[in-house]
């Protein structure tokens, strides 16, 4: 389904500053799994569609830089609330000589976290403007049991409303409290989303799928209508259609596989959203992917 009406996007989660290494060296930047992906979706997306980034941060110097990179992109910040006291999660990107990375976190304090909580100025019920918000299964790992469970017990009525909900099943094991629950989490999620956007390796780690045709059966079986599989250098493959002959370029060079999922969702949902085929969004996502990875940090300059 797309829509020829301006469509407004909301992308929920969390912001952090990032610490990219470079030899003894960090470059400092700020990103997080559904920012990148609303940073990438923004770039490609035409006006007068509009991107929203919807989270929590704090009301410190970094929040305030933070707050300032997301606008230079031209992603709206209304619904980016202050936390008195807590303050934006980080983590630092350390590479090895293939391009792929690893990650060191400090995020349990972050002001994200508190989303959804009662007196958060965000609530579920902030999101009901919107035609379509996107998630991911981070989102979900970093809110507390009671405030996710509020979110997925929304999500009914934002569809029945007409919004369409795209999801991310970013797993994360060292953020959720328990496999079983995480399983029980995204599971909910995909019973509820209209876009998709799995991981085959993190699908496959979450439910003990064999391969990526049962990644594919288990996904659009609770209903996921169209989407993507992301499967890395292998390029994806389409939720709800079969493309046989596909053929995907492989990327000119690989730097910094960072925000290789991210970058692909939101160029395939730029295509999407503005009327492209399955094909086409397919082939847009693959190719912002690939330019991604083709430099250090996961927001890559324009």
């Amino acid at each position: 389904m797309t829509d020829r009406r301006p469509q407004r996007i909301a992308c929920l989660g969390e912001a952090m500053i990032e610490l990219a290494l470079d030899g003894d060296m960090a470059v400092v930047g700020f990103a997080g799994d559904v920012l990148n992906a609303a940073i990438y979706l923004r770039r490609a997306l035409p006006d007068p569609h509009s991107v929203s980034f919807v989270s929590l941060v704090g009301r410190d110097p970094l929040s305030d830089r933070m707050v300032e990179r997301i606008e230079a992109e031209g992603v709206d910040t209304d619904h980016i609330a202050r936390h008195e006291n807590r303050i934006p999660g980080a983590y630092a990107i350390i590479t090895d000589d293939h391009g792929e990375r690893s990650f060191v976190y400090w995020r349990d304090t972050s002001a994200a976290r508190t989303l959804f909580m009662p007196g958060c100025p965000i609530q579920p019920e902030t999101l009901a403007g919107f035609d379509v918000l996107h998630l991911s299964a981070i989102t979900l790992a970093i809110l507390t049991a009671d405030a996710r469970r509020a979110l997925i017990d929304w999500l009914p009525a934002f569809r029945a409303g007409g919004g369409r909900v795209a999801f991310d099943s970013n797993y994360r094991p060292r953020l959720w409290p328990d496999v079983a629950t995480a399983q029980a989490a995204v599971t909910d999620l995909w019973r509820l989303t209209d876009i998709g956007f799995p991981s085959v390796d993190d699908e496959m780690a979450l439910f003990g799928d064999a391969d990526a045709a049962a990644v594919l059966a288990r996904i659009e079986g609770a209903g996921v209508a169209t989407g993507a599989l992301k499967c890395g250098e292998a390029g994806p493959l389409p939720i709800g259609a079969r493309l046989p002959g596909a053929v995907y370029a492989p990327a000119p060079r690989v730097v910094d596989t960072t925000a290789a999922g991210d970058s692909f969702t939101g160029g395939y949902l730029a295509a999407h959203l503005t009327g492209a085929s399955q094909a086409d969004a397919l082939q847009a996502g693959h190719a912002t992917a690939s330019h991604v990875i083709g430099h250090r940090g996961a927001i890559v300059p324009r």
